[in-house]
């Protein structure tokens, strides 16, 4: 982005007279269920032994919402404007990068639970390495690893002495020179191809998956129809809260991140229309932290149990925990037709 380019987008400000009042309170209440949420969800998944890579998946995803849920008091109180330009330069520099990180390693992660229940149900009498409990500890440690090291830069990067605006707001991308705006694009596109290969990885998967209930439900039709469409719908339910969240995110950051690093519009109104729309689909992408463990009641049924049991605050009963492998899908699967009991753990 040459030096006009960067002048012109120092002299829009962008219109926060909305998103300075409604988005820091929507973002109070997500923050305020997502703690409750995902505490509640760790405190019963690190009782669970990790016999498998399912289990171990799931324990990584609680992880990274745990995490991106710490970062949103900071955002919301930027978005506020009533702190110093040095939290927000905070937020620019540590949290929002993050924040980002953490959604996009929850991201692969949810993709790599669709590959490891196409596995299990469709192929469960083919053990995959990928199934092995070691392979999805490094599998999980490998994302961890590539995704905070590709996102280091845009840390180092922002060394920029911060730009604050004649409205007292200070705009993350003044604090980047031109190698920070080339990798903060850069970084951009792989998450748009994170999150779209993702996404097709988990059609293929649950469509799979589903073909599979299908063949299920018809070996048994005068048995369970009720437990079909049950595991039909459990299919679908990551796939669904996956795309409602994460599609129109992914949809408006393009075009908003080219109008930070390449001036792809100089017209401040559409600056501005933009800039509402990233923010919009970013609360509505943040929701996922909060729906995760609605997912984990659907698909872990040994999740389900001990949180049932410490609901009601009743132990379970010896031998009552079922197999920490089993998933929901599967055990109904199980009762749709004698010739799929072995796909049970």
């Amino acid at each position: 982005m040459n030096s006009s380019q960067t002048n012109t987008s120092l002299k829009c400000e962008y219109d926060t007279s909305v998103s300075s009042v409604l988005f820091p309170f929507l973002y109070i209440i997500l923050f305020l269920a997502a703690i409750v949420l995902n505490c509640l969800a760790a405190w019963i998944f690190f009782q669970i032994r990790s016999t498998s890579t399912f289990v171990v998946y799931l324990k990584n995803v609680v992880v990274a919402d745990l995490l991106m849920t710490l970062t949103l008091p900071v955002k919301l109180l930027t978005d506020t404007g009533l702190v110093p330009w040095q939290m927000r330069a905070f937020h620019c520099r540590y949290s929002a990068v993050l924040f980002y990180t953490t959604m996009y390693i929850s991201i692969i992660l949810l993709g790599l639970i669709s590959l490891d229940r196409y596995l299990k149900i469709v192929r469960p009498f083919g053990k995959s390495a990928l199934q092995r409990v070691a392979v999805g500890r490094v599998i999980c440690a490998a994302v961890w690893i590539i995704m905070l090291s590709m996102a280091l830069p845009n840390v180092i990067l922002s060394d920029r002495k911060p730009k604050v605006g004649s409205n007292g707001r200070l705009r993350c991308s003044s604090m980047k020179g031109e190698p920070g705006l080339m990798w903060h694009e850069g970084f951009n596109y792989v998450c748009q191809a994170v999150f779209w290969g993702t996404l097709a990885l988990m059609v293929i998967c649950y469509s799979f998956i589903s073909k599979k209930v299908y063949e299920s439900y018809k070996a048994s039709r005068s048995r369970s129809g009720a437990a079909s469409q049950r595991t039909k719908a459990k299919v679908f339910v990551v796939v669904g809260v996956f795309f409602v969240c994460f599609a129109p995110f992914h949809l408006a950051r393009v075009p908003y991140t080219l109008t930070q690093t390449r001036g792809l519009t100089t017209q401040c109104w559409a600056k501005n229309q933009l800039y509402i729309a990233k923010e919009t689909t970013l609360w509505i992408c943040t929701t996922n932290i909060c729906l995760d463990p609605l997912i984990y009641v659907f698909l872990c049924h040994t999740f389900r149990r001990k949180l049932t049991a410490a609901l009601s605050r009743k132990p379970l009963p010896v031998g009552g925990m079922d197999s920490p492998t089993e998933t929901s899908t599967r055990l109904e699967m199980s009762k749709l037709a004698p010739v799929n009991r072995g796909l049970d753990a």
